[in-house]
């Protein structure tokens, strides 16, 4: 009798153990996961739709004493599942879900693997390729620095079910490899740094008022402006100072000084149209806008200004028109550099 009460006893034991293993261990305390994000590349940014491409390399180790086994027994310290049918059919056990919130689309998981060890420390890894969905503050453009995000959560598990924390192992591996391998870089942009920080998040998927634990992936970029200013500022401030060539043609010659003027605000405006295809629909200015802006308002102001040279100079004052050009040959380049100097100093505050 007492046999069969031991038999049964274990049965029911090993049900339960097999129904807990889908859920985190143990249910009435927060499973800790340690989690780490591996940068491996930075395939591209899209300023337009304020998306970026990467590589990662995603890490994450917990404890669940029911995964423990005899090595003695089994042959051999740790088990090991690798690929994606030896994970999704084979391995019973729980893993936390992790889910990239701001990832667009299903993104490529190129390899996984999970290796179980005697003790039912579980270590798991998995390469993805994947697009992601990030905030970019451009007012600063072309000098603006930008941090790129990725967050991670436990899909499903509240924080008082599963806690999140940074792997600083895997963190100090990726800020070694991208100090060694400038492969990281992209194309105009500088790679700065990257950091892994743990945080609560409110994503009410089934409602109520519970959080989520969350890792944030902030990686830091800083555009490299060169070749930027080298093909569109650097251009744009030689058109507008050849354009003050009105302010040394005759006072009575209005029409080639209004043909010379108006082809000057007719090339800025077409370079406000270059720009606004490699612009997202921003609600704000940019340096590069404010700087196009300016140079279209003192441009129409020159044209102001040869319209009263030219009144003057049919009202019988010529000396006085010539006065006027002289003045605005000084004036109109020290307020134009005083005003370029003034943007770039507001927008770096």
């Amino acid at each position: 009798m007492s046999l069969f009460v031991l038999l049964t006893v274990s049965g029911f034991s090993q049900q339960a153990i097999a129904i807990d293993a889908g859920m985190p261990n143990p249910p009435a305390s927060p499973t800790v996961v340690k989690v780490g994000i591996f940068l491996a590349d930075i395939i591209g940014l899209d300023e337009v739709n304020e998306t970026f491409q990467a590589e990662f390399v995603i890490g994450a180790e917990w404890m669940d004493p029911r995964l423990a086994f005899d090595p003695v027994e089994v042959g051999a310290d740790q088990k090991l599942f690798q690929g994606p049918w030896q994970f999704d059919e084979v391995f019973g056990g729980w893993w936390p879900q992790l889910l990239i919130v701001n990832e667009i689309g299903n993104g490529d998981l190129n390899a996984v693997r999970l290796v179980v060890h005697a003790d039912g420390r579980v270590r798991y890894m998995e390469q993805r390729s994947v697009t992601l969905e990030t905030p970019m503050q451009l007012a600063r453009f072309p000098f603006d620095e930008q941090i790129l995000e990725a967050n991670i959560i436990s899909f499903g598990d509240h924080s008082d079910q599963v806690l999140l924390e940074v792997d600083e192992r895997i963190l100090g591996a990726s800020e070694e490899f991208a100090e060694k391998h400038r492969r990281v870089d992209i194309a105009q942009w500088q790679f700065n740094n990257l950091d892994l920080t743990s945080r609560t998040a409110d994503y009410r998927y089934y409602g109520g008022t519970k959080v989520f634990s969350e890792i944030n992936l902030a990686i830091s970029l800083t555009r490299q402006s060169a070749n930027f200013m080298w093909r569109i500022i650097f251009p744009l401030i030689i058109l507008v100072l050849l354009m003050w060539a009105v302010f040394w043609l005759e006072v009575d010659n209005l029409s080639e000084r209004l043909n010379l003027a108006f082809i000057g605000v007719l090339t800025i405006i077409a370079y406000q149209f270059t720009l606004d295809g490699t612009m997202p629909r921003i609600s704000y200015f940019t340096f590069t806008d404010t700087i196009l802006l300016y140079s279209f308002v003192i441009m129409c102001v020159a044209i102001f200004e040869s319209v009263i040279v030219y009144s003057l100079y049919r009202a019988g004052h010529k000396p006085w028109a010539e006065r006027v050009d002289l003045i605005a040959q000084w004036v109109f380049p020290m307020i134009y550099f005083v005003g370029l100097v003034a943007s770039y100093v507001y927008y770096q505050i």
